[in-house]
């Protein structure tokens, strides 16, 4: 029996419940059991490509297979694609297909071949003299304003070298944010993995900019960067868009450095803070490049496109590799895409970069031997950079902040079947306690739920909690009626108890909770408040969780 069935679950908090699972076979009874049910699309390749990494990280494979002669049922689908990305020769392909298909039959593999001989077949049938005639498009164009057409860098820039990841990594009161550790620790996965499939060893370089910052550059070495590049200036104490986002350029572009033998890094990724958004939008613009933001997870493989603007000629396919795979759901939250940077003809989109949503990955245990090189980056910086200055700052007191409360209560689409009912019994167990305060999940923020007019002013998108809401992490949590996906937990998992109430006992809340209520909130979380009323927190949880 598997553990998660992903049929009772949301394409959002599926992703990363998949990505957490490291049983290919239970994987595969995942993928059987959404085949005979809902058969849904991008969960199967959630699943799929989780098998295929599994297998591919095991020893050994297929590098010393005859693809002629090879027993197909042996092979792991990942050890048939790594096979047959090395055949040219579009009758053994369709050999391997029949094989396929006689006998294991699975679509995964078939899928690998098919693409492959639809490679192979394509670029020789086409031919470079069907490709059609690369105009620039100021010269296509000539009536037309082209704003970017004195920009240095821009349409044009193809073939150029691209190598190692760079991280950026914020600070926050003297301190790196734990979301620069935890991409850190990934990157160093991600690049250590990439050396065993490519061959190529390429550095995680991480960028830390601020005031009196080279021992956090120190510690980022600690957590997984080879090479750490720091600027100091008092006046960067604080995040400032222009010359943060002018800094980060520069180094990982314009540096002069012995070790940068290359045009721009391969990869770049950023926290998905409020600062960290703001700067990767800024640094991908200034570098020409695309960016995928709030992320739920990077991985990098190969990526068959088929698209002509990308491969240059109808009708064809090509196959790129060492793509980074960023995977993030939709404003919705209920469904997930993976977003690719692929270059096109005539045009490199490089870095390909992402930002990642805090949580997302594990934080990883510093390792203060670790070997590596600290870099002091020396610039200039003009004074028309610091045109705006900060004198003073406060925490304003307008709208609603649930920072600082000992207790939040958070309401999420368990109380979908009676809206009204469930903000008042919400707000009658904020009130039981001493100082607590109502919080949302964003499903009730966008829900089409309709409230009766005395609770409607607790419906506001100032209450949600996650990660596009307020992040909180007060001594008790209770969590009534919320199913614990991803974008909600980075804005609750540091707090000190949790509790949850859910009628789901699979919830991935159940996971990250102290106490777990397997029951009807609008039963359960009347009994919590007269529990309260009564005799406190403690005891409360004590008689509603003997039942």
């Amino acid at each position: 029996m598997v553990e998660i069935d992903p049929t009772d679950r949301e394409i959002a908090e599926l992703g990363p419940a998949i990505n957490g699972i490291d049983d290919a076979d239970e994987l595969a009874e995942m993928l059987e059991l959404e085949r005979e049910g809902p058969d849904r699309d991008p969960v199967k390749t959630l699943i799929e490509s989780r098998i295929e990494t599994l297998e591919a990280d095991e020893e050994g494979g297929a590098e010393a297979v005859d693809p002629a002669d090879v027993d197909l049922a042996e092979l792991s689908i990942a050890e048939v694609a790594n096979m047959v990305r090395g055949v040219d020769d579009p009758d053994l392909l369709r050999d391997l297909l029949d094989r396929e298909r006689d006998g294991e039959d699975r679509d995964g593999a078939i899928g690998r071949i098919e693409s492959r001989i639809e490679a192979v077949e394509g670029t020789d049938q086409e031919g470079e003299e069907d490709a059609p005639e690369y105009v620039p498009p100021e010269e296509k164009h000539p009536d037309l304003d082209h704003p970017t057409a004195d920009k240095t860098y821009v349409e044009g820039v193809s073939g150029e070298t691209y190598r190692d990841m760079w991280v950026y990594c914020e600070t926050q009161r003297g301190e790196l944010v734990d979301a620069s550790k935890e991409i850190l620790g990934k990157a160093r996965e991600l690049m250590d993995g990439y050396e065993d499939r490519y061959g190529d060893e390429e550095d995680v370089i991480a960028v830390v900019i601020g005031d009196d910052v080279a021992d956090l550059a120190e510690e980022a070495i600690a957590y997984g960067a080879d090479r750490a590049v720091y600027h100091e200036d008092e006046r960067l104490d604080r995040f400032r868009h222009k010359p943060y986002a002018e800094l980060f350029v520069h180094m990982c572009r314009d540096f002069e450095a012995d070790w940068r033998d290359y045009y721009e890094p391969r990869y770049t990724v950023f926290p998905a803070t409020h600062n960290g958004r703001d700067l990767s939008a800024l640094v991908q613009a200034e570098l020409d490049s695309g960016l995928a933001s709030d992320c739920s997870d990077l991985y990098i493989e190969e990526a068959m496109i088929s698209n002509p603007a990308k491969t240059g000629k109808p009708g064809d396919s090509e196959e790129f590799e060492r793509v980074l795979h960023m995977p993030r759901p939709d404003f919705s939250g209920f469904e997930y895409s993976t977003i690719l940077c692929i270059d096109k003809p005539h045009r490199d989109f490089h870095p390909q970069g992402a930002s990642v949503i805090p949580g997302a990955f594990d934080l990883p245990d510093p390792n203060s031997e670790r070997a590596g090189e600290v870099v002091e980056h020396d610039l200039d910086l003009p004074d028309d950079w610091f045109q705006v200055d900060v004198v003073e700052h406060d925490r304003l007191e307008a709208g609603v902040d649930l920072t600082g409360h000992d207790v939040i209560v958070a309401l999420g689409r368990g109380i979908g079947d009676d809206p009204t009912t469930g903000i008042e019994l919400g707000v009658e167990l904020v009130n039981a306690f001493d100082d607590a305060a109502l919080g949302l999940s964003r499903g009730v923020i966008t829900a089409s739920y309709e409230f009766a007019g005395h609770v409607e002013d607790y419906v506001s998108e100032e209450r949600q909690i996650g990660e596009s809401g307020q992040v909180v992490e007060p001594p008790v949590y209770v969590a009534a009626g919320i199913s614990g996906a991803v974008q909600h937990k980075v804005g609750m998992d540091e707090s000190d108890t949790i509790i949850a109430i859910n009628e789901d006992p699979d919830a991935d809340i159940r996971e990250f909770s102290d106490y777990f209520i397997e029951g009807d909130l609008f039963e359960v979380v009347p009994r919590l408040t007269a529990a309260v009323e009564e005799g406190g927190a403690v005891a409360a949880m004590e008689g509603v969780a003997d039942d």
